[in-house]
């Protein structure tokens, strides 16, 4: 099933897609239905009503995620065109905070102390069942379902230091949506689907989920070793070959663009980019 989250003047408003319309469950939040095992129950939709989108904006799918972690190199090519030596063994994980999330449609935003704004077109998996130290062959039975992400970055200050975290955190940098997808819509571990970004119409990443050097099952195992993961964490899975700042000249994206990510099967995120009011000019830049 598909899940849409808004919000509303009264607070929030989950919805579910029957096939041709959205349909209002109220309050409800996805990872309490995730908790419920009736993600895929499509019961949940026949006597609710249409959703009436009058006043909605739209949510993340997982509004507030107890943990996003993020995967840096995770496709063989994306790892050639990258500073650094060699395939990776193990992933490169790091976090994101969830202060930086935004909706399908919200701007991401560029801050004023950097033009080094880039895309990354990302799978995001949605932990539906909690585990620590879980075997690589359990690791989708963990799986609640999947969604898109664009991991945007801002790369002088990733590259300032050993640690990725500052240009992986700026505020409304974090795109996720529009929706969530329950697991058995798709192929076990999101194999085969094509990840396509596009700038402004032009396709600048186009891959398939098959690229993966850490496909979805081995992450999870490999995550789980060192947290332990709970209901509504949501792994970004890397993103392929064809960013900004590997191009020569770099492309970057700036103020009045649009980004668009597809995956096959999952749907489309598309956010326009603004640059940041400035607000104080005491922040130092790099």
């Amino acid at each position: 099933m598909r899940y849409r989250n808004f919000r509303r003047s009264d607070g929030q408003t989950l919805a579910a897609h029957d096939g041709s319309v959205w349909k209002d469950l109220g309050d409800t939040s996805l990872v309490a239905l995730i908790k419920e095992g009736r993600i895929s129950d499509r019961s949940l939709v026949d006597s609710a009503p249409e959703l009436d989108m009058t006043g909605l904006r739209l949510l993340p799918p997982v509004s507030v995620p107890g943990k996003v972690i993020c995967v840096g190199l995770n496709y063989v090519d994306h790892a050639k065109e990258s500073p650094y030596e060699g395939i990776p063994k193990y992933p490169a994980f790091f976090p994101r905070f969830s202060s930086s999330l935004i909706a399908d449609g919200d701007p991401i935003i560029r801050p004023f102390i950097s033009e080094e704004l880039d895309f990354e077109g990302e799978l995001a998996v949605i932990i539906g069942k909690p585990g620590r130290h879980i075997a690589e062959k359990d690791a989708l039975d963990h799986v609640a379902g999947y969604s898109v992400f664009n991991d945007a970055s801002i790369r002088n200050y990733q590259f300032l230091g050993v640690q990725w975290t500052p240009g992986k955190n700026f505020d409304d940098t974090g795109a996720f949506g529009p929706e969530f997808v329950s697991a058995d819509e798709v192929p076990a571990g999101a194999k085969g689907l094509k990840l396509e970004t596009r700038l402004n119409g032009k396709v600048v990443q186009s891959a398939n989920t098959d690229d993966m050097i850490f496909p979805v099952d081995r992450l999870i195992a490999l995550a789980s070793t060192f947290t332990t993961l709970q209901v509504g964490d949501v792994i970004v899975a890397g993103t392929p070959a064809g960013v900004g700042f590997a191009r020569k000249p770099p492309l970057f994206m700036k103020d009045g663009d649009v980004v668009e990510v597809e995956i096959e099967k999952i749907g489309t995120l598309t956010n326009p980019v603004r640059d940041e009011i400035k607000a104080s000019k005491r922040a130092l830049a790099p």
